[in-house]
């Protein structure tokens, strides 16, 4: 994607990490435009990483060949209501990563915009540990859908669905996701400082574990997720005793549960909007 003019349209954490990857992995800064309402953020941002910024989105429209929404769903409407659209031509490619507002509506909000793509990044990529999905319009072009695909990629890894309900199983999966391994961390650490450790040997021992899990799962990627777990487990030993007790909880079954529920409360906020 190395020459396309990129601006992003909102300043918050998620737009920063993406800046930040982008420029980290080499991308050039002077090809990089934000806004926000905030100056104090856009001179922060400016100091960092050396990318221009302004306080005009219409000036983001009219430098960017890829222009990133960068804004809370609340506001989306009112944000590309305000937009120039005679700046907007079928070259510009808008890529949308606010939870819950569905392309279609998108298309509405800003109806001079035509090509559009959908992102939906999880926090992790504030450390470069992200997963993304996207989706776009058919009207994106394969180089287009690689850019965006390039940029995304600066901040982890991404993944491509063709259904658009798909993105919801995204977030159940993804995006969501690294609130449930905390939640999980909590009660372990909890249950650690009760067994004597203190608060801080406690979150070593939890925390060293699950990195190192998640490194065990990465670097076997063709070992089953069931296979890696049956070889730590040794017959009548202790993780067989403490997994049969996840399963008398019917653990599996309460994370099904959980990640439907993220999909049916997507599903909700994308008639909010």
């Amino acid at each position: 994607m190395q020459g396309k003019k990129v601006g992003f349209i909102g300043a918050g954490n998620m737009a920063r990490s993406i800046i930040s990857g982008l420029v980290e992995s080499g991308y050039s800064a002077a090809d990089i435009v934000v806004s926000n309402r905030s100056i104090d953020k856009l001179m922060a941002l400016q100091e960092e990483l050396g990318v221009n910024i302004t306080t005009d989105n219409d000036a983001v429209l009219a430098f960017s060949d890829i222009i990133v929404l960068a804004v809370k769903p609340q506001i989306m409407a009112d944000v590309l209501a305000q937009l120039d659209d005679t700046l907007v031509d079928d070259s510009k490619v808008f890529m949308s990563i606010a939870a819950g507002i569905k392309l279609a509506r998108l298309g509405t909000m800003l109806p001079a915009a035509k090509r559009w793509v959908r992102a939906m990044p999880n926090t992790p990529s504030s450390v470069g540990k992200g997963m993304t999905g996207l989706i776009a319009t058919d009207n994106v072009s394969a180089e287009d859908q690689n850019a965006c695909g390039e940029l995304m990629a600066a901040v982890g890894e991404i993944l491509w669905v063709r259904e658009e309900t798909k993105i919801d199983g995204v977030i159940a999966a993804a995006g969501s996701a690294p609130a449930y391994f905390f939640l999980f961390l909590e009660a372990m650490q909890s249950e650690a400082e009760n067994m004597g450790f203190s608060h801080e040997d406690a979150r070593l021992l939890v925390q060293q574990a699950m990195l190192g899990a998640a490194h065990m799962v990465v670097a076997n990627p063709d070992t089953e997720l069931s296979t890696l777990r049956e070889n730590v487990t040794s017959k009548g030993g202790t993780t067989a005793q403490a997994l049969a007790t996840f399963t008398a909880g019917e653990l599996p079954a309460l994370v099904s549960k959980a990640m439907q529920a993220a999909v049916q409360r997507a599903e909700q906020m994308s008639n909010e909007f």
